[in-house]
C-alpha cells in the first residue's frame, strides 16, 4: 500500500519520537541519532526530504525555532510526531514483529 511506512520513514519517525523531549527534534541530530544507532549513513537531503513527506501525510508537525547567532541568524525546524505519527509508527513496528516472529535463520555452508 502506498500509505504504508518504508524502512527510512520509520527510522525517522522513530529518531523524532526519541530526540521530540530535547530541544534536539531538528535535522542534524535526528540524522546523528539514525546513523548511531543504525550505522547507515544518511543525507541531510534524505532526512529533509522524508521529513516534508511525513508531515505532508500528517505524522509529523513541525515549527521554526528562534534565530540564533551561531546560525547566523537562521530558524532551525523542529518536528513531534502527531497522534496519527505515534499510532502509524506503532502499527509498523507490530508490523515487523509479526513478520520476524518464529523466523530462524538459515546458515549456508560455502
Amino acid at each position: 500500500m502506498a500509505d504504508r511506512l518504508g524502512s527510512f520513514e520509520l527510522l525517522l519517525l522513530l529518531a523524532v519520537l526519541r530526540l521530540s523531549g530535547e530541544d534536539d527534534s531538528y535535522g542534524v541530530p535526528i540524522r546523528a541519532d539514525i546513523e548511531r544507532r543504525t550505522g547507515r549513513v544518511v543525507s541531510p537531503g534524505a532526512i529533509y526530504t522524508a521529513l516534508d513527506r511525513l508531515e505532508r501525510r500528517g505524522l509529523v508537525h513541525s515549527r521554526l525555532g528562534d534565530p540564533t547567532p551561531q546560525r547566523g541568524g537562521k530558524r532551525k525546524r523542529h518536528y513531534r510526531l502527531t497522534v496519527k505519527g505515534v499510532a502509524e509508527a506503532r502499527r509498523a513496528q507490530a508490523d515487523i514483529a509479526r513478520m520476524a516472529r518464529g523466523l530462524q535463520p538459515k546458515l549456508e555452508t560455502p
